[in-house]
């Protein structure tokens, strides 16, 4: 993994269906088919520093969705 860690996966192993990015055909995003492809990766150091990895995807404007990181300092 090169010393980083995909913050989302770290604090949510196991969520499925939490997707950064849909097609614009066929009405993938009403429907939730689509891609995770946006991503915060941390050093492993900061592993636990890490507070909560969010996906927001109720914010439109783009085939993307913003994500949001907060790690304690």
């Amino acid at each position: 993994q090169g010393g980083f860690t995909d913050s989302f996966r770290y604090l949510y192993p196991d969520k499925e269906n939490a997707y950064t990015w849909w097609s614009y055909m066929m009405g993938a995003r009403s429907r939730n088919i689509g891609w995770r492809i946006d991503y915060f990766l941390i050093s492993n150091r900061l592993q636990e520093q890490v507070n909560e990895a969010v996906i927001y995807p109720e914010i439109m404007g783009s085939d993307h969705c913003p994500v949001g990181l907060e790690i304690f300092s």
